[in-house]
């Protein structure tokens, strides 16, 4: 039995306060599927230039796509002399995207962008240790990586164990 003092909720109230709770629902998904799924330090967000090409403060990120036989002064303007970001290595394949056979004993990388025959010194940031890489495959196709070097590269890097390594990029030619 129901109480005198206890009120009355009518189904048209109900109605109301579950339409009112749907539209915040949707309100705050469409909110979240509309901002950046990028996330930036505070200290990159107010440093960037307005072109999403390329964050000049620590990886060349570029958003265009190139073919394998990129024009060498195109992306020279696009990629900066030094870059950094995540390094892995790659297990032997039969051939790289320059046509090339793979050696597993040369120091080779592959680069999104970079020209083919391009050298890049690849220093390991957490150990000092470097080696000096030519680019002549595509890829890393993983987010967030820069550079796959060979693994003979991975092995004078000292990064077979770990896999991975925070790493700083310099184009020397």
């Amino acid at each position: 039995m129901r109480r005198h003092d206890e009120p009355k909720v009518s189904s048209v109230d109900m109605c109301s306060g579950l339409r009112l709770l749907a539209s915040v629902l949707m309100v705050a998904a469409l909110s979240a599927c509309a901002q950046s799924s990028i996330v930036k330090p505070a200290s990159l967000a107010a440093s960037r230039s307005a072109s999403p090409e390329i964050d000049r403060t620590h990886t060349a990120v570029i958003t265009k796509k190139h073919s394998p036989f990129a024009n060498s002064k195109e992306v020279a303007q696009e990629v900066r002399d030094t870059s950094y970001g995540i390094a892995s290595f790659y297990a032997d394949s039969s051939e790289t995207a320059s046509g090339e056979k793979v050696n597993s004993g040369e120091l080779t990388a592959a680069h999104r962008t970079l020209p083919f025959g391009t050298r890049l010194r690849v220093t390991d940031v957490a150990t000092g240790r470097s080696v000096t890489v030519r680019v002549n495959d595509r890829g890393p196709f993983v987010p967030g990586r820069i550079v796959d070097v060979s693994s003979s590269a991975a092995e004078t890097l000292g990064i077979v164990g770990r896999g991975v390594a925070k790493v700083k990029l310099d184009v020397i030619q």
